[in-house]
C-alpha cells in the first residue's frame, strides 16, 4: 500500500467521523478524526495498512484537549498521526489498549495529566502522580492551579 492510497482509504473509512487532513510533508501526514472512529481507523493502520503504533501525546488546546496518536508506516517512510480533539468539558475518548497493549500506559499519563477519560481501557490507574494527589487537578492543563502550598514546582524558572 503506497502513501496516497492510505490516506485516500482512511479517510473513506472514517466517512463522517473525518475532520481534516494535514499533509506537512512527504514523509508525514496528521488525519483529524472524530473520536468515535479513533478505534476502528487506529486497528485498519495496524492490520491493513502496515503501520506500527509508536506512541500518543496529549495537548492542552485554548478549545479542546488534543490527543494525537503516532503510527509508522516504515515500508514506505510515513508517520501518520491521528488527532482526535475533546471538549474540556467532556473530555472521554476510547481506549486503545486493549488491541494495542502499547497503549496502555500512555493513555493512563495522559489521563493523569489532561484529565482526559479512556472509555474501555483495561487497567486505568495511577501511573506518575503520588497517591495524594487530588482527583481532579491535571497538571498539563492550562488552568492548572498549584494545590500544595508547600510544592516547588518553578521547572528551574
Amino acid at each position: 500500500m503506497n502513501r496516497e492510497s492510505i490516506l485516500n482509504t482512511l479517510r473513506a473509512r472514517a466517512g463522517e467521523d473525518w475532520v481534516a487532513l494535514e499533509d506537512k510533508a512527504p514523509a508525514r501526514a496528521y488525519a483529524e478524526i472524530r473520536a468515535a472512529a479513533l478505534p476502528r481507523l487506529a486497528r485498519w493502520l495496524v492490520s491493513e495498512a502496515g503501520a506500527r503504533f509508536n506512541i500518543a501525546s496529549g495537548v492542552d488546546g485554548r478549545d479542546a484537549l488534543e490527543v494525537l496518536y503516532h503510527f509508522t508506516v516504515e515500508d514506505i517512510d510515513l508517520v501518520l498521526t491521528l488527532r482526535v480533539r475533546v471538549p474540556k468539558s467532556d473530555p472521554v475518548l476510547p481506549s486503545l489498549a486493549e488491541a494495542m497493549p502499547a497503549a496502555n500506559w500512555i493513555e493512563r499519563e495522559i489521563s493523569e495529566m489532561l484529565g482526559i477519560t479512556f472509555t474501555g481501557h483495561p487497567g486505568m490507574k495511577r501511573l506518575l502522580l503520588p497517591d495524594d494527589w487530588p482527583a481532579d487537578s491535571y497538571p498539563l492543563r492550562q488552568d492548572y492551579a498549584e494545590w500544595d502550598a508547600g510544592a516547588i514546582r518553578n521547572r528551574g524558572v
